[in-house]
């Protein structure tokens, strides 16, 4: 008996995803000319969520926060703090490069796991662990003092605080069945409302409203979050697990791609083979990955 075919429209799906968040990165880069990076911080993520609330009103779903506690813990660590911390690592770092590292969240998740949820790290994962972090070494440079080690260790930071917010968002669906959709509204509308109290805190620049500055207002909150996170989940209903958390490694790919072209961003010899080397790993869990029944749907971030 011949299995279905997967439609083609979610293998579009996907693509057309990780270009949205893929370039996305060159825009978070580009719009630190017209503000500070907590204020963008806080505008993307606030006006995403009620994105997100005028989705769930239009599809009909309830409103009502599930595990509230669980999911301000949840908003603090995938909306406040790595929002945060991937904008204030591209103020002096590079876009491409800060996207490969917030990616390392895979192989911080397999460390986390083991003590956290019993997962423990078997066969070729190991491999995949050690190149991740000769891809990591490569890039920080601890040896070149004059490379941006301040903001690669930031964006570093930021994967493994993405991988902390995985494994609240495992635990939290273990305990209750959860709407993603509605779980994604809620941790970023409580995790937003504590960036604009970062906002009122820390001294920045005045925000200039130029055109552009708004344009990557409405991409982050209308495309990047309420279309990004529906093309998502349609491609989790009709794609193999395998499939999509294979076709999820496009976007650093596309924001690496996208900022060498846009913002001149060329990477120098100890960096691309970092780069390699984390994309190498990034492939390979994500080949091993092909045989599990279902992917992790939190771990889809631009």
């Amino acid at each position: 008996m011949n299995k279905k075919p997967y439609p083609r429209s979610a293998a579009l799906a996907l693509i057309v995803l990780a270009f949205i968040w893929g370039y996305n990165w060159v825009i978070m880069k580009k719009v630190l000319a017209f503000c500070g990076p907590f204020d963008f911080a806080a505008l993307r993520t606030f006006f995403g969520a009620l994105c997100l609330f005028a989705v769930l009103v239009w599809m009909k779903k309830p409103l009502r926060p599930a595990e509230l506690k669980f999911t301000l813990l949840l908003g603090l660590l995938q909306t406040t703090i790595f929002t945060a911390l991937i904008m204030w690592a591209v103020v002096d770092g590079g876009a491409g490069k800060t996207a490969v590292l917030s990616y390392t969240m895979t192989f911080w998740l397999l460390i986390l796991a083991w003590p956290l949820l019993g997962e423990r790290i078997h066969g070729l994962q190991w491999l995949a662990v050690a190149m991740a972090f000769a891809g990591l070494l490569f890039i920080l440079q601890p040896w070149n003092p004059q490379g941006s080690l301040a903001s690669s260790v930031i964006g570093t930071a930021a994967g493994i605080v993405w991988a902390m917010s995985v494994i609240v968002a495992k635990k939290l669906r273990s305990r209750v069945q959860l709407d993603l959709l509605s779980l994604t509204a809620w941790q970023m509308l409580l995790g937003g409302s504590v960036l604009v109290g970062i906002t009122l805190l820390v001294p920045q620049q005045p925000i200039e409203l130029s055109s552009y500055f708004w344009f990557a207002v409405i991409y982050n909150a209308a495309l990047g979050t309420a279309l990004a996170w529906l093309l998502w989940l349609y491609v989790l209903q009709h794609l193999p697990a395998g499939s999509a958390g294979l076709g999820s490694l496009m976007v650093p790919v596309v924001g690496v791609l996208a900022a060498w072209l846009e913002l001149a961003e060329r990477p120098e010899q100890w960096e691309i083979a970092g780069m390699l080397l984390i994309g190498a790993a990034l492939l390979l869990l994500s080949l091993l990955g092909m045989r599990e029944p279902k992917v992790d749907p939190e771990m889809a971030q631009e």
